[in-house]
């Protein structure tokens, strides 16, 4: 659906003459979906909010031992918001630790550490189930084999660099890699 209104709005520019955003062209598809984002009915399309610009995707749970990362990765977001990143957090109870309600997952990340980045309702990340931006993140991947995976996804919408649940975000190895697709 989403996907032919921006084709209209697309051909309307043409007939007027005008420039098309290479951004609205671009988008991949595993982008154009909308997401419901974390104990909200809003949601969001990433094709809307992030077509071309690099992305940092974790799978996270709010009850785990990892769930401290948080922390650091709302941190990339303050330092490299400005500059085009979008981190993105999946909640996922794949690996049974994700809190019984959303609104308990979403007081550990908005009240308890502070999340001002996009946070996507509670959805598979692995298996036949997943949603379609791990569908394709898998694809071109591994799948996450625990709770805070993160991914670097370039403006085009390939992975770049994987990293395992043990490298925070702070790790020198994680920010090479962000620094290399912004």
């Amino acid at each position: 659906m989403m996907r032919w209104t921006v084709l209209k709005c697309v051909s309307v520019l043409l007939l007027l003459g005008l420039t098309v955003p290479a951004v609205a062209r671009d988008c991949p598809d595993f982008l154009d979906h909308e997401q419901r984002k974390l104990h909200s009915r809003d949601s969001v399309n990433l094709c809307e909010v992030a077509a071309g610009k690099p992305m940092l995707v974790v799978n996270t749970a709010s009850r785990c031992g990892y769930t401290g990362q948080f922390e650091g990765l709302e941190a990339l977001h303050q330092r490299y918001k400005d500059r085009g990143l979008m981190v993105v957090g999946f909640a996922s109870d794949d690996f049974r630790q994700e809190a019984d309600s959303e609104e308990e997952a979403a007081k550990v990340c908005f009240v308890n550490f502070g999340v001002s980045f996009t946070m996507i309702a509670p959805s598979a990340v692995t298996g036949e189930q997943a949603n379609p931006v791990f569908q394709e993140i898998n694809r071109q991947s591994q799948p996450p084999r625990w709770n805070f995976t993160k991914y670097v996804i370039d403006g085009d919408g390939k992975v770049t660099a994987r990293f395992p649940s043990q490298v925070r975000p702070e790790d020198a190895r994680l920010i090479q890699a962000l620094e290399s697709v912004l």
